[in-house]
């Protein structure tokens, strides 16, 4: 996503489409993490959703682009095990998500995204592995 606004606007609209897949039974829970703006924003987005207020709508570049394709066998591999519970996901099971997708391109993305994770890592830990100052960790207090 371009920006932690397009991330919630995303959210949001995910959510209106989840209620009407699912007749409007949706729960939601809310998983923590180390931004609050946008666990706020994303938080936000989803009960305007489950509220029925009017949503931001998401940019057509967002729209547009092209899904990741392990979200994509993700996506196909749970609506098929829960078609068998759910009739609501029933038309859905089986749906091509997407077209052909340029594989030399993802997995280029994917060593790159890698690379960066493994560099970040090195750089954000010192000598005898301790943690910069200010980054949240599971054993501090909570806010």
């Amino acid at each position: 996503m371009s920006s932690e606004n397009d991330a919630s606007r995303c959210f949001g609209n995910l959510t209106r489409q989840l209620m009407q897949v699912a007749d409007g039974h949706v729960v939601m829970a809310l998983e923590g993490g180390h931004d609050l703006t946008a666990i706020c924003d994303a938080s936000e987005a989803c009960v305007n959703a489950l509220l029925e207020n009017e949503l931001d709508p998401v940019p057509e570049d967002i729209l547009n682009q092209t899904p990741n394709r392990n979200a994509i066998a993700s996506l196909q591999k749970t609506t098929e095990i829960q078609s068998k519970y759910w009739k609501s996901v029933e038309r859905y099971s089986g749906c091509a998500l997407t077209g052909t997708q340029d594989q030399e391109q993802e997995e280029t993305e994917t060593v790159s995204a890698l690379a960066s994770l493994c560099v970040d890592v090195g750089q954000r830990f010192s000598k005898e592995g301790s943690r910069p100052a200010g980054e949240p960790m599971d054993e501090d207090p909570a806010l």
